[in-house]
C-alpha cells in the first residue's frame, strides 16, 4: 500500500509552496492517482455532508450555477451581436468567454442529471429484473460513475496544473487566466460523486426498507 503513495510528499510540499510549475511537475508521478481519489471520495463526502445541513443548497447548488452560466452566455452573445453589427465594435473576449462558460454549465449540468437520475439507466430492462438485481445494477452504477469521475478529476486538475504553470491567459484579456475556469471540470464531478454518494444512501434505504428501488426519472423534474 505504502508503495502507492511513493511521491505523494512531493506532490503535497508542491501544493504547500502553491508553486503552479512544481505541481504540474509533482503530477506525473503515479502516486497522484491514489492521491486523486482519496481526495475526490473526501471532498465529495464533505459536499455530501453540507447538502445534508443545508437542503436550500442541495436543491440548489447545481441548477444556480447553470442557469448563471446560461444566462452570461446568453447575455454576452446579444449584447457582442449587437455591438458588431450596429456599432461596428466587439469587445475581443466575447468569442473566447462563452466556451468556457458553457463547460461550467454542462459538468454542473450532468452532476443535476445524476442527481435527478435522467442518465441513461435502462429502467425498463431493470424493471423486469429481481430485486437484488436492480441493487446490483445500481451498485454498478455507483462503481463506474466513481471510477469515470476518478479519472477525469486526475486527468484535468493535470491540464489545469500545466495551465497554471505556463500562464495560459484567456485569448483576448490581459490579465484572466485560463485555469480559473478549467478547475471547473473536477469541481464538477467531484460534486457529482457527492450526488453519486448520495444516490446510493438513498438506494440501501430504500432496499432495506423494501420501497421501490426504481421510479420515472423526469428531465427537469425536482
Amino acid at each position: 500500500m505504502s508503495g502507492l503513495f511513493d511521491g505523494a510528499g512531493e506532490i503535497l510540499s508542491a501544493l504547500a509552496a502553491g508553486d503552479s510549475w512544481m505541481l504540474s511537475e509533482a503530477m506525473r508521478n503515479p502516486a497522484i492517482w491514489p492521491m486523486g481519489l482519496v481526495a475526490m471520495l473526501a471532498a465529495a463526502v464533505l459536499i455530501l455532508i453540507v447538502y445534508r445541513v443545508s437542503p436550500w443548497f442541495e436543491r440548489n447548488f447545481e441548477s444556480t450555477v447553470m442557469v448563471v452560466s446560461y444566462l452570461a452566455i446568453g447575455g454576452i452573445i446579444f449584447v457582442e451581436v449587437f455591438r458588431r453589427f450596429v456599432l461596428s465594435q466587439q469587445a475581443p473576449w466575447s468569442t473566447t468567454l462563452p466556451p468556457f462558460l458553457f463547460l461550467i454549465m454542462t459538468w454542473f449540468g450532468c452532476s443535476y442529471n445524476v442527481k435527478l437520475r435522467t442518465h441513461l439507466a435502462f429502467a425498463e430492462f431493470r424493471t423486469a429484473m429481481p430485486r437484488a438485481g436492480q441493487m446490483a445494477c445500481l451498485l454498478l452504477d455507483t462503481v463506474l460513475w466513481i471510477v469515470f469521475s476518478w479519472v477525469v478529476v486526475v486527468t484535468s486538475t493535470r491540464v489545469v496544473a500545466n495551465s497554471a504553470s505556463n500562464f495560459q491567459i484567456m485569448l483576448g484579456t490581459d490579465n484572466i487566466m485560463q485555469w480559473w475556469f478549467l478547475i471547473s471540470v473536477p469541481l464538477a464531478f467531484t460534486v457529482l460523486v457527492a450526488r453519486v454518494l448520495e444516490n446510493l444512501l438513498e438506494d440501501i434505504a430504500n432496499f432495506r426498507s423494501g420501497e421501490p428501488l426504481l421510479r420515472q426519472a423526469v428531465i427537469g423534474g425536482d
